[in-house]
This record gives structure tokens, sequence and C-alpha cells, in this order.
């Protein structure tokens, strides 16, 4: 086999348009570890590489795909070897290295992950770096005093709902804010206890503080919403920001921090450490398991193009599973 498929993004006239094509194993980097994927996921970081983004991928023709979970077919490195099953998720994955919206990827040995033993291929997937976030979230907010209740940003988006599931499994009380009524039975089995709209902290409020209400949070929106959520911490609580749809800016004062000791977590995932990150896998693989199967749309790659788009208008509920081989 001298070809495998991919959902390639080329500019032509000024324009981005993708199609599957095949493309030759030698466009494929020299790395040290081959990987046939078996699912990907479709992430926000994706839909903005597919639509000519450069911040995100500089050069095209490019193959989108910050998310990869299949089986080892060549390795050069001693760490793994022919079918092993593996994760690799962030790093330069999908950016400007070719990504999982593909039958074969080609990474540094550095990025690979070996599948925890309580997860399969499909589950690794519908995690994803949405889940492997959201658990970077609550480690940093448990490791800074999380009380319930813990209010979940953006709750019906990957990250938010994943985080929704996990603080419900850990035994917190959430508070879930969407601007998505269709989501509302979702969360509820997901175990939100409230639900809040998305306008209760999206509006600019010129108050240096407000009404303590959470013991932590997670923000998924960023602007104006992480500023209310500031505001609206408790003594000595945390909120973990890792999105930035809602803006960039944060119109804030000194107040909540030196009046009520909240702090401000920021969460990266893409140069997250591997030590850590092999053991938040294994923890997602064993005491914080949890059944996503509820907020999980599975597609083909052919589909691919309409999922974008609907990424991008913020339409999408839960995690989209991209079924590769």
């Amino acid at each position: 086999m001298s070809t495998f498929r991919a959902f390639r993004v080329e500019e032509k006239d000024g324009e981005f348009v993708s199609q599957i094509r095949d493309v030759s194993f030698d466009r494929l980097p020299d790395n040290a570890v081959t990987v046939r994927v078996v699912y990907s996921a479709l992430n926000y970081k994706d839909a903005l590489s597919a639509t000519g983004n450069r911040g995100v991928t500089k050069t095209y023709p490019h193959t989108p795909g910050i998310d990869a979970s299949g089986v080892v077919t060549e390795s050069k490195d001693s760490r793994f070897k022919t079918g092993d099953e593996v994760i690799v998720t962030s790093y330069d994955l999908g950016m400007n290295t070719p990504g999982g919206f593909a039958e074969y990827i080609r990474v540094p040995v550095e990025w690979v992950v070996p599948l925890p033993e309580g997860l399969s291929l499909r589950e690794g997937m519908i995690l994803g770096t949405a889940g492997l976030t959201a658990a970077m979230c609550i480690e940093a907010l448990e490791e800074n005093s999380l009380t319930s209740p813990v209010l979940v940003t953006g709750s019906s988006g990957a990250v938010g709902s994943i985080a929704v599931a996990l603080l419900t499994k850990l035994g917190y009380d959430v508070v879930a804010s969407t601007g998505s009524e269709e989501s509302h039975d979702l969360l509820k089995k997901l175990g939100a206890k409230q639900i809040i709209h998305r306008s209760d902290l999206s509006q600019p409020n010129d108050k240096p503080m407000l009404k303590p209400l959470y013991g932590g949070a997670v923000d998924t929106v960023g602007g104006d919403t992480l500023v209310n959520v500031v505001k609206s911490l408790q003594p000595g609580s945390s909120v973990a920001a890792c999105g930035l749809v809602g803006g960039v800016n944060l119109n804030l004062t000194i107040y909540p921090f030196i009046l009520r000791n909240v702090s401000l977590l920021g969460i990266d995932s893409q140069n997250y450490a591997m030590a850590k990150r092999e053991a938040l896998w294994n923890k997602l693989g064993d005491e914080w398991k949890v059944a996503l199967e509820p907020l999980t749309t599975e597609i083909g790659l052919e589909e691919l193009d309409s999922a974008i788009g609907q990424i991008l208008q913020g339409k999408t509920k839960g995690h989209v599973l991209v079924k590769i081989s």
C-alpha cells in the first residue's frame, strides 16, 4: 500500500477548500512512530485549521486533526512496538504536522501515550483533547481547595459537557451555564444540579465584585463571562480558564484577588508535561472514568465539512467523534 485516505485542506484562488484525497506515505514527516488511526475527534482548533487560520496552520495543503487513537504500525524507538494501541493528542499534531483526519500519522515518540488499560480506542477519542483539558481543569481546581457548587461555562460544548460529567462523578454539585436550551436534558443526565442561561454571565458588569456564589469554576468561554465568574467566586476559590470563544480581554479590578483571595488558573493542554499527561490519562481510564456515549456524535471523514461548519457556528452539542478506519 503506497497511499492512504486523508481529509485535505488546500488553498485555491485565495479560498480554502477541503476534500478526501489519496495521500502518499512519503508526504508524512520523518518521525519515529507511525500509527494507523482508528478514531479522531473534532475540536474548534481543527475547524480553524480547516478554514485557513494561519495562527493555527501556516502551510497548506494540510491535514487537520489534533486528536488520534490507533495502532502502531512502525516504530524506530524501543518504547513502542508494532501492534501497540496508543493515543496522540496536542503538541503540533494537526496544526503544522499532518493530523488525525487521515488513516495514518507519523509523530515523534515524545507525543505518544500508551492507551490506558481502562479505555478502548473509541473511548480514548470520546475524551480526546476535550476530555484531557476538562480533567486538567478539575485537577488544578482540586489542588486549590475546590468546593461545591462548581460552575461550568460553555457546558454544552465538548470540554464543558465532559467537565460536568467528571465533576458529578467526583461528587460535586454542578451549575451548568449554556445558551442551548436543547442541551438541558443532556446536561441533567450528565449530572448538572442547576442550569443557568449564558446571558446571566456574558453581559458586562461594572461592579468590581458580585455576590460570591461558586466554590470553583471551569470556564471554556473567556471574555466578559470569565470576568463575571471571577467576580462571583467564593473566598479562597479558583476558576480554571481554558477557552476564548467569548473574547480574549479581561476587564477586571484587582479586588476579587486581594479581598477574596481567588485564583485564575490558566490551562494549556497542548504542551502539558508527558509524565502528568500519562498519569491523567490513566486516571481517566480508572477512578475518573465516566460514561460519555450520551454526549457523543459519531461521523466519518465524509461528514467533516458539515460538522466543521456547525462547530464554527457554535451549534455542536457534546463531542464529535470521527471514525477513520
